[in-house]
């Protein structure tokens, strides 16, 4: 392990915290400083946004033509604001005709989401895992970048962007540490999976540690952390209409650096990302080795904000046509081969196999034995979802619910598709809702597969935490595409479920049980993520504006010819 650098300052709001091991190094004065205030808002008059155009329109095809384009702006990557800070954040969605007043969780989970809240430097710069005092601490005193980003959404739906500022700033800092695990260096683009604020009350002087996987359980280090920041960053520009941020040499390169470590070039043969278990929400042995479907909606999700946010200058340009031609080939990949409904699970049932050729059908050569039995029963006769994996004779046939959303708000799903899992979500509620939203996976792994899968894993037990949990926080995520398939009604059932129990049960991280009824055996309670993923989806259902944060249009360039029917077509 290298030695270990410390930020170190002088202050006088101390903040008392334990000690943690991980990377420090000094955050040296300069010029982040500067920008740490509050973000300069424009207003953009333009006919129509980028979100709206097509690649082709816009010249980034993959075409020769690309490289001669030079006369590009890159305050054109943004959408008209159609109002102040903190009011519209895009798509031109009308507000809810009514708004009722706020539930009385509303100001209850306001008081709690703020007492979470991180401080260095005397400034906000994240909110806190969780606030439960009654049970160890281990990482849960920290600043998660994956959990920050339904805080950070609050925040900006409420007019509040100063936070999300200091936290996009912060963890930019951190990307620039040396990152090592035992001897091995891990790359330059790696950003941390959360950060502490470590304070000496002798010295009166505060100190921040990163942990880029070399703490974590199984020393996996975070895939997702990086296409999350992108993404907020770009939720950000959408939410205030400051593109100085985005712009900001310092933040174009760490977008880069992300970018190189996703679309270097190697061996595979398929444009999906090879992951190692726990490197992303599921951060524990699951069986999500491989291609898993939650990376890859939130890598082709990146990207689409990366285009959005890259200047137009010579290295944006170079990695613009990059993005593009991955985009089209993850697309068509994910599309094509990850998505099931009811014809093509009887496709695969009639599977041959051992064939060879580019002729092939069966091209992953999937055993059709390999078939679970539940998912027969699950497959309603309209309806379809993005499976959990695909690789090399394997098919991971259960539901993830974060990856399915992040494809409806991503445009990864097309329409058709995006009605399909709505649709089955409706058709097996008792399932993936019951008494408690929502299912991170379905179904449970247990007896025998569920030694061998989790190696035995005591908190990964059937019906329990990953391992067919109920997870509040996934409610954001559900209302966000809802509404953007036009069904918030089911986003408004599921909100009345949880609102009879999260604030009386003190806001759990996770509920037990196959219908979510119990709260979890070592779930912490004041989670900060299921209190903010509670107000992002409150605010978003009175007002559905706010969906342009988190959303992006379909690219009708991005559609391939399916050559199989699909549930919608029954």
């Amino acid at each position: 392990m290298s030695t270990l650098n410390v930020d170190v300052i002088q202050n006088k709001n101390t903040k008392s915290v334990d000690t943690l091991c991980g990377l420090a190094e000094n955050i040296e004065e300069c010029e982040f400083s500067k920008l740490l205030e509050k973000p300069r808002i424009l207003n953009i008059d333009r006919q129509r946004s980028l979100d709206d155009r097509t690649l082709s329109e816009l010249g980034i095809g993959i075409s020769p033509r690309f490289s001669s384009r030079t006369d590009f702006n890159s305050s054109r990557i943004f959408e008209p604001l159609d109002s102040p800070v903190g009011k519209r954040s895009g798509f031109n969605t009308p507000r809810s005709p009514t708004v009722s007043d706020p539930h009385p969780m509303v100001s209850e989970a306001w008081e709690a989401l703020r007492r979470s809240l991180v401080y260095f430097r005397g400034q906000p710069v994240g909110t806190i895992a969780a606030l439960d005092n009654s049970e160890e601490n281990l990482n849960y005193d920290q600043v998660f970048v994956r959990d920050f980003v339904p805080s950070g959404l609050a925040f900006l739906m409420k007019g509040e962007p100063e936070i999300v500022k200091n936290f996009i700033l912060k963890t930019l800092r951190l990307q620039s540490w040396e990152k090592k695990i035992d001897r091995f260096q891990l790359g330059e683009g790696v950003m941390p999976a959360s950060f502490k604020v470590l304070h000496d009350p002798v010295r009166n002087s505060e100190t921040l540690i990163a942990d880029f996987g070399e703490s974590a359980i199984g020393r996996v280090a975070p895939i997702d952390s990086g296409f999350w920041w992108i993404i907020l960053l770009r939720a950000y520009t959408k939410s205030t209409g400051d593109t100085s941020l985005a712009e900001l040499p310092e933040c174009q390169k760490g977008m880069r650096l992300i970018l190189s470590l996703c679309l270097s070039e190697g061996f595979d043969t398929f444009p999906t990302l090879l992951c190692a278990d726990g490197c992303c929400m599921i951060d524990r042995r699951m069986g999500v080795y491989g291609y898993p479907i939650e990376i890859q909606a939130l890598f082709f999700m990146a990207l689409r904000c990366a285009l959005l946010l890259l200047k137009h200058d010579d290295e944006g340009k170079e990695f613009m046509e990059r993005i593009v031609k991955r985009l089209h080939a993850l697309s068509y990949h994910m599309r094509s081969y990850f998505w099931l409904d009811l014809k093509q699970l009887n496709d695969i049932y009639r599977y041959k196999t051992e064939e060879y050729s580019h002729t092939a059908v069966n091209k992953f050569n999937v055993m059709p034995d390999s078939l679970p039995e539940w998912v027969f029963d699950f497959m309603p006769l309209r309806g379809g979802y993005f499976i959990g994996n695909v690789s090399p004779a394997r098919m991971d046939f259960r539901w993830f619910c974060l990856g399915n959303c992040i494809a409806i708000l991503s445009s990864l799903a097309t329409p058709e598709q995006s009605t399909a899992i709505m649709d089955l979500i409706e058709s097996r509620w008792e399932e993936l809702v019951g008494e408690m939203p929502l299912k991170l996976c379905y179904p449970a792994i247990e007896t025998h597969e569920w030694r061998i899968v989790t190696g035995c894993d005591p908190k990964n037990t059937r019906w329990s935490y990953h391992n067919g949990g109920s997870w509040p926080v996934l409610l954001w995520l559900l209302t966000a595409a809802c509404v953007k398939t036009g069904r918030p009604q089911i986003a408004r059932r599921a909100m009345e479920i949880a609102e009879a129990r999260l604030l009386k049960d003190h806001w759990p991280e996770y509920y037990d049980g196959k219908l979510g009824r119990y709260i979890g055996k070592q779930s912490r309670k004041a989670q900060t993520w299921s209190i903010a993923g509670y107000l992002v989806a409150k605010m978003m259902l009175e007002d559905p504006s706010h969906l342009g944060m988190v959303a992006i249009e379909e690219d009708k360039q991005m559609k391939p010819l399916l050559r199989r029917s699909n549930s919608w077509t029954l």
